[in-house]
């Protein structure tokens, strides 16, 4: 089988190819890059993967990568994901994700290929919810509340529709947050564990700013999530959206604790305004009942556990 992952040099991406190497070492597991595509989080496996350069935005270098590898499946991961960035760059969040979707399927049907694809998309597709709608299920409306956020329905919905007109094998996923080693910095568990590390190493006064201490997220350890990605192909239903979270809600504020408690530095908080959201989803909060009962998955890794990896991640790195 070979299988293609879309942001294979990213979070997510490179932990899927270390599970498919671990796990399913009969996969040939190849990746799309950029030129300008940072290679760290993909270093230690390097001599494992194909690499194939080619850009979302560009339909032609998405041909010839999939002309050369004619993947049995694809798992589509590269976007701009960080809902901070859609504000001040909202085109090139949708270009990206909605488009670059867009430019993949065309490429895939201009080839006559039809591997099972699934669509990575994220629970800040529900938005604003209400209190009788938590926790939330894949029925639920989508009220996205950021230019991500809508730019993720976007991708979810084109993956329904050339299923629907095309007969492309989407799965589409709505993953609820997750964090662990090589979580960009920018991310909020990433941000207080790189900022506790510099403490420690008396790098950064002893001052953690943060943003909205009170929404609350549904967090998984990436390692669970990428499984659960592998999984939505293995069993998942063609033109069907799974959730997958752990089911359990927390507000940024006890994951700041928790992380603090595996630290002995005493620090102070600061509120950067800078860190504040022109609005937020107040919770998110998944139903993963569909998904469970159709594969079994279920999270396996400890969340304090999770925030420790990713603490001593960055106490080898700052």
């Amino acid at each position: 089988m070979r299988v293609l992952i879309t942001g294979i040099t990213g979070f997510a991406g490179s932990h899927l190819a270390e599970y498919i190497l671990d796990r399913h070492p009969d996969v040939e597991v190849f990746g799309i890059v950029r030129w300008r595509s940072r290679m760290e989080n993909i270093s230690h496996i390097r001599d494992k993967i194909e690499l194939c350069e080619a850009d979302l935005k560009d339909m032609v270098s998405l041909q010839g990568c999939l002309a050369h590898i004619k993947p049995d499946r694809i798992f589509h991961l590269a976007a701009q994901s960080f809902v901070p960035t859609s504000w001040t760059c909202p085109s090139e969040t949708f270009a990206i994700n909605a488009t670059g979707q867009i430019n993949l399927f065309q490429a895939l049907l201009g080839l006559k290929q039809s591997p099972r694809i699934q669509i990575a998309g994220s629970s800040e597709e529900y938005g604003q919810v209400f209190p009788d709608e938590i926790p939330m299920k894949e029925t639920n409306p989508l009220r996205p509340l950021s230019p991500y956020a809508v730019s993720k329905v976007a991708q979810d919905l084109l993956g329904f529709q050339y299923f629907k007109s095309y007969g492309l094998p989407v799965v589409r996923t709505r993953g609820f947050n997750h964090t662990g080693p090589r979580r960009g910095e920018v991310f909020v568990t990433s941000s207080f564990a790189k900022q506790i590390a510099e403490i420690e190493k008396k790098k950064k006064e002893p001052a953690i700013r943060v943003g909205n201490l009170d929404a609350q997220r549904d967090f998984s350890d990436v390692r669970d999530i990428v499984e659960a990605y592998w999984l939505s192909l293995e069993k998942g239903e063609p033109g069907e959206v799974y959730n997958i979270g752990s089911g359990f809600a927390r507000t940024i504020r006890e994951v700041l604790d928790i992380l603090l408690s595996l630290s002995r530095v005493d620090v102070r908080i600061e509120v950067d305004p800078k860190r504040l959201r022109p609005s937020d989803v107040p919770i998110l909060l998944a139903d993963s009942s569909k998904f469970i009962s159709l594969t079994g998955w279920k999270p396996r890794i400890p969340f304090e556990q999770t925030l420790r990896d990713l603490l001593d991640y960055w106490r080898e790195r700052v």
